[in-house]
């Protein structure tokens, strides 16, 4: 009964805890993004009905952000507070061991960790087609596609280049468009410029030529336009501004594969969103055990301040190491998902040091 009531009373202050820390940063949050972007919302005249509905797709983006982040402040606060109350001397003097009081933190790391997993894979995605649409709207400069050489690979034998697009006129100049299979190119369409109508939703080649290419000849023929339906649409020289946090876990698996499929070159992206959504659960989790073990002794000298100050400086390390591995990862310098999961791998043996250390 008496460990009933006290996980009752860890896993309950664990987690109002973790509600008003959660609160409190979003608030700060809120109030210095509205100061920074509301310049931009009077100089584009915004309706004020649409900034709240934007600050509401915000929040829950934010405040899932910053959840294992936050988690982990939440275990210092705790577990400082009970240390410096002597409640955990108190309990380990009691015959309960320091690994059986680490129950309820964990049960709580793991609801939290559920929960943001959950939201995350498929409840933010559908608020951030909102913020993400308001962004680019009100807040970005105007879109221009700039590549050049653009290679795609619409389907399993055809290629399809483009020296430039415009995304404006929707039209696509110099295209060539091909058919190889296995290693033998047995169609080849060139032509000027192809441009998307609206009303058929299809292709128009204009001033194409053509050659179909046999054993043992090659058949040639040319015109003025010519109408063709392709497994692109002008939606794919859209802005991709951070089109991946628009998806939900089902829709980034299939981007991914049709990605994949085209040969393209920014599937690492889309792949490092997909390995975060699934490493920042198991991030709440690794933290809460860190922030026990680094607050559950009674400091001696410093106070409880001194916990605090060192909960924040390596909360403050595990962003940047974040950051760090994702801008390799992008990059392409390493491979994306031991990228991603490097901060938790550091994270874990960091917390099972600590674990060791702290008295028994």
């Amino acid at each position: 009964m008496k460990i009933k009531l006290l996980d009752k009373y860890i896993f309950k202050k664990f987690m109002t805890t973790f509600v008003f820390v959660v609160a409190l940063l979003v608030v700060v949050i809120v109030v210095i993004d509205f100061t920074e972007k509301n310049e931009k919302f009077i100089k584009n005249e915004v309706p004020t009905d649409l900034i709240v509905y934007y600050y509401m797709s915000f929040i829950p983006w934010i405040a899932n952000l910053i959840a294992p982040i936050t988690v982990f402040i939440a275990t210092v606060l705790v577990t400082v507070g009970m240390a410096g109350k002597t409640e955990i001397v108190a309990i380990l003097a009691g015959g309960i061991s320091f690994r059986r009081m680490l129950l309820p933190f964990l049960v709580g790391a793991i609801l939290i960790a559920l929960t943001t997993f959950y939201v995350n894979g498929w409840m933010i995605p559908n608020s951030n087609k909102y913020r993400i649409a308001f962004e680019v709207e009100y807040l970005k400069k105007p879109f221009y596609f700039n590549e050049r050489d653009i290679h795609f690979k619409i389907g399993p034998e055809e290629y399809l280049y483009l020296q430039r697009y415009n995304n404006r006129s929707e039209v696509g100049y110099k295209v060539t468009l091909e058919q190889v299979v296995g290693t033998q190119m047995r169609q080849k369409l060139t032509a000027k410029k192809m441009t998307w109508d609206d009303s058929l939703e299809h292709w128009e080649f204009r001033d194409w030529e053509l050659r179909v290419i046999g054993e043992f000849e090659e058949e040639y023929s040319k015109g003025k336009q010519m109408d063709t339906v392709l497994a692109i649409t002008p939606e794919d020289f859209d802005n991709k501004y951070q089109l991946n946090e628009t998806m939900n876990l089902n829709e980034l698996n299939e981007h991914i594969a049709m990605l994949k499929d085209r040969g393209a070159d920014d599937v690492e992206v889309y792949e490092i969103e997909k390995y975060i959504r699934y490493m920042l659960p198991f991030t709440a989790i690794i933290l809460t055990m860190m922030g026990v073990s680094v607050s559950a002794e009674k400091s001696t000298r410093g106070g409880a301040g001194f916990k605090i100050a060192l909960g924040f400086l390596i909360a403050f390390v595990f962003i940047i190491l974040f950051i760090l591995v994702k801008a390799i990862a992008e990059a392409g310098s390493m491979n994306p998902i031991v990228a991603i999961w490097i901060p938790n791998m550091i994270g874990a043996v960091v917390t099972l040091i600590l674990y060791r250390l702290v008295p028994k």
